[in-house]
């Protein structure tokens, strides 16, 4: 895989690769789109008349299937095909977990959560059922909380998950989104003072499914959070994840793995707002494509902010095409309005499967078939791993390879996309 840009700032680097705080101006790779302003000016409300209907001539949506996330947009009386509902959910937890549902009101959601689009606005607004799952401060969980999520076939549904650790807790919580229909769901994440929390969400829907969503997280000081989106089901799949730290001392990991099929887009945004001093920021998102028409995209911004001094920031995206007529986007921003860090960079790649991996193998007696499988399972192992479920990082990579067995294999040739 050939990367097609790579930038690293930080004390003793070439001075021209940041941005003067003066200027607040993004420092994009990967695409050649510069965004009109700063990511911070971007509007956030939970009013849905604050966001006008997509045209599909925004950047934040020139990448988006609008036609198939059009119901979603509705916030109105029986918005959407099918009237809008509540999406079944099951939460399965140890007894320390304190499980509550009720308006997002009711359950405290909003604190550490606003919409940042029409659709996660629309959500809010048709959200009459909100569920909470919180980790008391100090408690150590010996076993995940297991958060379910099915939409049903017709019907379009909105809800809501608040997932909050209080301080010095240790947990791990993993949703899964599965059935089909059209959902809009938010998630906030609340990390309290110095916890140590793993999100994990799972987009494993019907192969009909069409899903946005908007994951907000809040890094409490000196706390540690990672959030691991992993995107193989789904027709229509757009799934944009925030990072906001609380206080100093904040460590955050965002972590990717999906695998579009013909026909299908997977969609995946972050937003890192480095907003308090000595934070930490690892982005991290790998995907594979395969079949006419498969689109992937992902969008990586990352805002230092000038009061955030000593912030070390990186993110990476790697995208494996497997097929002719599959297509990546990949667009890393860096927006730095402050000298004064320990280091920052991005880095993204396109490419088709590296010809000597699989001569190696070849050359050893495994079958061409064989040794494409056991290269697409090492490119995801290093993030499915760290899901901390062996029988859930099981179950994806099985998935994985069985979608790699439907479509037979293209030609080798090395690729770079944007």
């Amino acid at each position: 895989m050939t990367a097609v840009d790579e930038t690293t700032t930080g004390p003793g680097s070439d001075p021209t690769t940041t941005t003067p705080a003066n200027t607040a101006r993004a420092h994009s790779h990967g695409g050649g789109i510069v965004p009109d302003a700063s990511r911070a000016e971007r509007v956030t409300s939970f009013d849905v008349a604050d966001f006008t209907v997509p045209t599909g001539r925004e950047e934040e949506w020139k990448f988006s299937p609008l036609r198939e996330f059009a119901p979603l947009f509705e916030a109105g009386p029986g918005a959407g095909a099918g009237g809008a509902g509540v999406a079944e959910v099951q939460v399965s937890a140890p007894d320390v977990v304190v499980h509550r549902t009720g308006t997002p009101a009711e359950v405290g959601a909003g604190t550490a959560f606003t919409p940042g689009d029409r659709a996660a606005a629309a959500g809010w607004a048709t959200t009459g059922e909100a569920h909470l799952v919180s980790v008391p401060a100090e408690a150590e969980l010996d076993a995940p909380v297991l958060v379910g999520v099915r939409g049903t076939a017709g019907t379009t549904t909105s809800g809501h998950v608040v997932v909050e650790a209080g301080h010095h807790a240790r947990a791990l919580v993993v949703l899964s989104h599965t059935g089909s229909g059209a959902h809009r769901g938010g998630v906030e994440v609340r990390a309290g003072d110095g916890a140590d929390l793993t999100v994990v969400s799972l987009q494993e829907w019907d192969g009909d499914a069409v899903h946005v969503g908007q994951h907000d997280v809040l890094v409490g000081r000196d706390a540690t959070v990672r959030h691991i989106a992993v995107s193989l089901g789904g027709k229509a799949v757009r799934v944009s994840t925030n990072v906001r730290y609380a206080g100093p001392g904040g460590d955050a990991q965002a972590l990717g793995v999906y695998f579009a099929d013909a026909g299908q887009h997977l969609e995946h945004r972050l937003f890192v707002d480095h907003e308090a001093t000595n934070c930490k920021s690892y982005v991290e998102y790998k995907g594979a494509l395969q079949g006419e028409a498969a689109h992937a995209v992902w969008i990586g911004d990352v805002l230092i902010r000038a009061a955030a001094e000593g912030t070390e920031t990186y993110e990476l995206n790697r995208n494996l095409v497997l097929t002719d007529g599959a297509r990546a986007d990949s667009v890393p921003n860096l927006e730095i309005e402050t000298g004064e860090i320990v280091g920052a960079g991005h880095a993204s790649a396109t490419g088709r499967f590296d010809d000597e991996q699989l001569f190696y193998l070849q050359a050893r007696g495994i079958p061409e078939e064989e040794a494409r499988r056991l290269v697409v399972r090492g490119f995801f192992a290093s993030i499915v791993e760290r899901i901390g479920v062996p029988e859930i990082s099981e179950r994806l990579m099985t998935t994985i390879e069985t979608e790699l067995a439907a479509t037979p294999p293209a030609g080798t040739s090395s690729t770079e996309e944007n």
